[in-house]
């Protein structure tokens, strides 16, 4: 990036202070009576603190000591709790942004939230205590980037666990709590603008797919063609149908705005636009009505430049290098209905969410086959559609001293991928060829190749439980209570190889529109193969009982023991469906049966009104996902690596200790820190194999055993500068500094004789060693041993002005397990920089909120590589560049 755009970027730091909007909280429900005489004594600095609204199983955080203090410092667990003030204040448009922004959490990718540098499959994700399925079929969570921050009342996050929670507890829990019931009737209109130096202005790619592309919705164009739908139907093999039954559905699968990839010049900016409104009235006697509804449309380009190699040799000498061309437009649709009911103590939440995530990916490669001396031109062409529905129903109740929870909830999600082609183009550079040096597709499979494939996937949710509590005495409360879940997926992926027979060179340099025309199809008796038809689809269950009992004890003032044990017993299956008449018997199923004890202890002493430490421990499980199970390739759009399951993985068991002291002074200011360990065994971890083409495809094995140690560190301190000597336009200014680091150590525990169970095609499972998948003290794939984040601002107390930049610091991390020699794939976050201002502003009479940003302003790339001593290879490496936006918020 040029010096200029930098400058660019930097002038972001005069422009504006912003001061964060509103926040409508509840205040937490008290600890004891016997504490009402010592509550009363507060600070009057910490009488202000109000709670966010939190909805969690088991009912509200428990809190000990002072009531009016925040809830990070009064909860009986470890939790950090993101408010809509600090949500805004980070100025992330959704909520997986603001997270990053926590201690000890990282985003990777596209919203996917590791705690202590965790994958996501040791993360949990809920929406009011209720779990969330995922569209993504290499995630167990919801990428949590589809959440915009306007429709988020509260983040909270919890690291250490207890049995309220599910089981799978491994770095920790995320629960998005919705708005529910507002103050006051609002509102608010929003309009947003936004770039990035590498692509906006600049070149791109795109195909032209159907009229309503724009919105993230087909038309009907993307269907599948009648003479495959025939096929599907009919239960027959590709090998049965005559060629000129195949090539009818060759010539329904060249449709030339699916397939013709267009160049654009000046790439536009991206738009946003989003309506939220909320209100509330006074029902009866006692009660309260509110409803927030909120409705929003994203579209953003994204243009990468991939430096992708791959070696042939351990020691990385290269077999293929090449640039890779790709824009991606994402469509973001989503819209919430909440109703919310408060009648005199109980209230009752009804939660309707919708989100619709497509992405529209266009891409064009260069390579070149160093041993071979050809070189390549790929096309690829993607339709991804991602879709969640959601509704869920929470009344928590108060029966004088006994509190019930009822949660229920229902939820599907869905991806469909239409049409994914991939055309290869080859020219040999050899001169005593006359197409030598002409890119050429003759669909053999060896000068040049076709494919397309169409998959679905549909995932529904099923869950309720139930809580009591109730104190016992003035020191003892007891909670109880029962979940159930059960959720199925149908997974389906049909792929087709386009075969050509004696096709000339001279066709074969016709781009690919024109190569599947009717005349050159009929004429070259141009076919289909299927090489996904072994198992072709596969259905998976998980259902989970559950039940558990925890009391809060408090046998002195300041000293409090969250001790509760839960039990699970959870049936995971996959198996495959047959889609023929004549079905492969196959031996790519899952079974697992298990039932487990989890207990969960938290310890806290107050040792002074301003210190205070914990001391937690607890075992907890992390299941394999679906997607690691099911034996069926797939390829991630987001970062083009190839990924298949294996059916034989097993549960991994935790446990987990904390240690933790806290230091607070004065409203909104403390240190902490804290000591963790985790043992996990049989973590599930990837590795990559190689193809007979040096192409790598991501796998799953069990190693044996893993530790993890870290620190965490948090400094947050909030100065107003009245009384500092400032004097005019700073007298009503405040500075906000916070700060985290985080330092995490992890290793595989490998020795001799240490087995996995490795599924291959056609034999079924097997005992593999170890040692040939993962060497003894190599760290957990996706944790970095260092993350930092820092955020410094200045915002009025009085008005809507705030200035903030916000650093984050990530260190390497692996990505990848290497095998057949091969060293660890790794990626290097690094350091990014980001300014956010907002700014409040009056239109006749109308309060506007205009927000700017600046992201990654020092411009840092993205790096996944492999490295063995001087030699370093990139796996899927780009320049990402620096983005900017601009929003407008009309408050009514």
């Amino acid at each position: 990036m040029n010096t200029g755009k930098q400058l660019a970027g930097l002038l972001l730091l005069t422009t504006a202070l912003t001061f964060p909007a509103a926040v409508h909280a509840q205040v937490s429900q008290p600890a004891d009576e016997a504490d009402s005489q010592v509550e009363d004594q507060v600070d009057p600095e910490e009488e202000a603190f109000e709670d966010p609204e939190i909805s969690i199983p088991g009912g509200s955080i428990i809190v000990t000591g002072r009531r009016n203090r925040d809830v990070t410092r009064s909860s009986t667990q470890v939790i950090s709790v993101l408010s809509q003030e600090e949500i805004a204040r980070t100025g992330e448009g959704d909520i997986a942004g603001a997270l990053g922004r926590t201690t000890g959490l990282a985003v990777v990718g596209n919203g996917n939230v590791f705690v202590r540098g965790l994958g996501d499959r040791y993360s949990l994700a809920l929406l009011n205590g209720l779990p969330l399925p995922s569209p993504q079929p290499l995630s167990r969570v919801v990428p949590l980037d589809i959440f915009p921050t306007n429709i988020v009342a509260s983040s909270l996050v919890q690291k250490s666990y207890s049995a309220n929670f599910p089981g799978e507890f491994g770095g920790g829990v995320i629960n998005l709590t919705t708005r529910a019931v507002p103050d006051e009737s609002f509102l608010d209109i929003s309009v947003g603008i936004s770039g990035d130096t590498e692509t906006t202005f600049s070149n791109g790619l795109d195909y032209y797919g159907s009229d309503y592309d724009w919105s993230g919705f087909d038309d009907g164009t993307r269907d599948v063609p009648p003479a495959l739908q025939e096929f599907f139907n009919s239960g027959r093999r590709i090998g049965d149908l005559s060629p000129e039954e195949q090539g009818a559905i060759v010539k329904q699968l060249g449709n030339p705005n699916l397939v013709l990839l267009q160049k654009i010049g000046d790439v536009r900016p991206n738009f946003s636009g989003g309506i939220t409104a909320g209100t509330a009235f006074d029902v009866g006697a006692d009660g309260r009505l509110g409803i927030v509804a909120t409705a929003s449309l994203s579209n953003k380009l994204r243009t990468k430049v991939i430096t992708s190699q791959n070696p042939f040799t351990s020691d990385l000498q290269l077999d293929r290098d090449s640039r890779n061309f790709v824009t991606d437009n994402r469509i973001l649709a989503n819209a919430m209905l909440g109703v919310g009911i408060e009648i005199g103590e109980h209230q009752f939440r009804w939660t309707n969410l919708f989100i619709r995530d497509t992405l529209k990916q266009s891409g064009l490669g260069f390579g070149e086959l160093l041993l071979d001396e050809d070189s390549l031109v790929t096309q690829n062409i993607g339709w991804y559609e991602r879709q969640l529905i959601d509704t869920q129903l929470v009344s928590e109740l108060e029966f004088g001293d006994l509190s019930v929870d009822l949660r229920a909830g229902y939820a599907q999600t869905q991806r469909e991928a239409p049409y994914e082609y991939e055309f290869v183009y080859v020219r040999t550079n050899q001169d005593n060829q006359e197409t030598g040096d002409i890119f050429i597709n003759v669909l053999d499979r060896q000068r040049g190749s076709a494919s397309v494939a169409f998959s679905k996937l549909k995932e529904d949710l099923l869950y309720g439980g139930i809580d009591l509590s109730y104190p016992l005495t003035d020191w003892l409360t007891a909670t109880v209570g029962y979940a159930y879940t059960d959720t199925n997926r149908d997974s389906e992926r049909r792929e087709f190889l386009i075969d050509g027979d004696n096709i000339p060179p001279g066709v074969g340099a016709l781009r690919p529109d024109l190569l599947l025309g009717d005349a050159v199809i009929d004429f070259y008796g141009i076919g289909l193969t299927e090489p996904t038809q072994t198992d072709p689809a596969f259905a998976a269950d998980l259902e989970i009982q559950a039940g558990y009992a925890k009391v809060n004890i408090v046998p002195a003032f300041g000293v409090s023991l969250d001790l509760g044990v839960r039990y699970e017993d959870a049936s995971q299956s996959v198996g495959t469906v047959s889609r023929f008449e004549n079905p492969f018997v196959s031996l790519a199923t899952t079974a697992l049966d298990n039932d487990y004890f989890l207990p969960g202890a938290t310890f806290t002493w107050e040792a002074t009104d301003s210190l205070q430490f914990r001391a937690s421990a607890s075992k907890t499980i992390a299941r394999p996902q679906f997607r690691e199970l099911i034996f069926q390739p797939y390829t991630d759009p987001e970062n083009q690596r190839q990924y298949i399951g294996n059916p034989a993985l097993i549960d991994s068991e935790l446990f987990n200790a904390e240690v933790r002291a806290e230091y607070y002074f004065g409203r909104g200011n403390r240190v902490s820190a804290a000591g963790f360990y985790k043992e996990i065994d049989n973590p599930i971890e990837p590795y990559v194999s190689i193809g007979a083409d040096t192409s790598f495809t991501t796998r799953f094995a069990n190693a044996p055993t893993a530790e993890l140690f870290g620190g965490e560190f948090e400094f947050q301190v909030t100065k107003p500068l009245f009384g500092w000597g400032a004097g005019g336009w700073l007298e009503t200014k405040q500075i906000i500094l916070a700060t985290n680091y985080t330092y995490t150590q992890s290793e595989l525990k490998v020795a001799a004789g240490d087995t996995t169970q490795i599924f291959t095609a056609g034999v079924g499972s097997i005992e593999g060693d170890a040692t040939l998948f993962f060497n003894d003290g190599d760290p957990l794939t996706g944790q970095s041993d260092h993350l930092v984040n820092v955020q410094f601002g200045i915002e009025d107390q009085d008005k809507l002005q705030q200035l903030t930049f916000l650093l984050s610091y990530a260190s390497e991390r692996v990505t990848r397990r290497g095998t057949a020699g091969l060293p660890d794939i790794v990626e290097d976050p690094g350091l990014t920089f980001d300014v956010v201002t907002r700014q409040e502003l009056n239109f006749f009479s109308v309060p506007l909120e205009l927000k700017a940003e600046a992201r990654n302003i020092f411009g840092r790339g993205n790096f996944e590589f492999q490295r063995v001593g001087e030699n370093r290879i990139e796996i899927n490496s780009y320049d990402v560049g620096t983005s900017f936006s601009l929003g407008l918020t009309a408050k009514f």
